[in-house]
């Protein structure tokens, strides 16, 4: 254990909902150690400000006509951060002087492969000031940079924890939060990865549109469950040319619209999106030439009994959540940046042209040395 660094990786997902922070011990390959996570749920008055900044940034322009309220945004969600590291250093009372690097992903805002930007809010060098801590951040733009999509991210961290389970190749490691992406794994320990299409934040937006914010989310899926799917409208959606696209490929939640539901119940909205998030996650093992032996489901989205459900039946394929193995599927994406500023550190490639599109194995992240 002494040649492992000891990193926290903190995360801040498209639902808005609060930070997540996971501390590991690895050595950036294949030992793996998880020593605690800690969530800290932003207040309404953040989650609020949060999600109506992203709302108006559409195109490329938008980052520069809102740059105020964006710095403003971007400190504010930054001593948020700050406050993360410093109640999961106090629930395992550790130290600060134990912790090697931080992990800081920061809040996504804009993504847009095809404009070749992505941009992510948090000030990297308030944060290792407040916390007299190392930080590594800024982890897609070299990807962007080096002809990648810079997402999704995680692949390296899911094959970390096939290696560390056991667990029999191929296998398809599913994440759904506010997008949904994948992870496959093949039998020669190739890595393929892309987003397959929304996750929870549509089924989120609508459910608090439709009940006036008076319901967040469909706990358990049981709004999709009482709803009738809506065939016209879920064939609309899956009509649009992303969904054949040749992997890897990435979306953003504003690459969707919810127009189309104007008409339709708040049961029958969530059933129908519901049923988008389970349909292209199973669709897109049309993409692998070998059927996984398992699906092991990650994220929020996992909780939904409505798409575990779906997903289980429309593959016909062993489906578990990844809490069966004594992981909590709700920190995989903090974990994953605990262990990609572990990679950073040692210069170790994040991405890959087969997750990504890089144009060959590609480090990243900006180092940030404490002074």
């Amino acid at each position: 254990m002494n040649d492992l660094i000891t990193s926290i990786g903190l995360m801040s997902g498209t639902s808005s909902d609060g930070i997540d922070a996971s501390i590991i011990k690895s050595d950036g390959e294949n030992e793996v150690h998880f020593k605690g996570n800690k969530f800290l749920p932003y207040d309404e008055k953040t989650k609020t400000k949060i999600r109506y900044l992203k709302e108006k940034i559409n195109l490329i322009t938008d980052l520069e006509k809102n740059r105020l309220e964006i710095n403003n945004l971007e400190r504010e969600v930054t001593l948020l951060h700050a406050k993360s590291i410093s109640l999961i250093l106090q629930k395992y009372n550790l130290d600060n002087s134990e912790i090697d690097i931080i992990g800081f992903h920061g809040h996504t805002i804009f993504h847009n492969f095809k404009e070749k930007k992505t941009k992510q809010i948090g000030d990297g060098r308030l944060l290792s000031n407040l916390t007299k801590l190392n930080v590594i951040n800024n982890f897609r733009e070299n990807d962007v940079n080096q002809g990648g999509q810079g997402a999704p991210l995680v692949p390296i961290f899911h094959k970390a924890l096939q290696t560390k389970l056991k667990l029999k190749m191929p296998l398809l490691f599913v994440n759904i939060g506010g997008i949904s992406n994948v992870t496959y794994l093949s039998e020669n320990k190739k890595i393929v990865s892309l987003d397959t299409g929304p996750g929870n934040f549509l089924i989120d937006k609508i459910i608090q549109l439709k009940s006036k914010n008076k319901i967040q989310f469909d706990k358990d899926g049981t709004t999709a469950f009482t709803g009738n799917i809506d065939r016209n409208i879920l064939d609309g959606f899956l009509s649009d040319p992303y969904y054949d696209s040749l992997p890897p490929k990435s979306l953003d939640v504003n690459d969707f619209n919810l127009s189309s539901l104007r008409s339709l119940s708040l049961e029958d909205s969530v059933a129908t999106l519901s049923e988008l998030t389970s349909v292209t996650i199973v669709n897109s093992l049309d993409f692998f030439n070998t059927k996984p032996n398992e699906i092991i489901l990650c994220g929020g989205g996992r909780k939904n009994k409505y798409i575990f459900e779906r997903i289980k039946k429309l593959s016909n394929i062993l489906t578990n959540n990844i809490d069966l193995y004594k992981i909590d599927g709700d920190f995989i994406e903090s974990q994953a940046f605990a262990y990609l500023a572990i990679r950073s550190l040692l210069k170790k490639p994040i991405s890959f042209p087969e997750t990504t599109g890089v144009s060959k194995p590609s480090i990243g992240g900006d180092f940030i040395k404490f002074k």
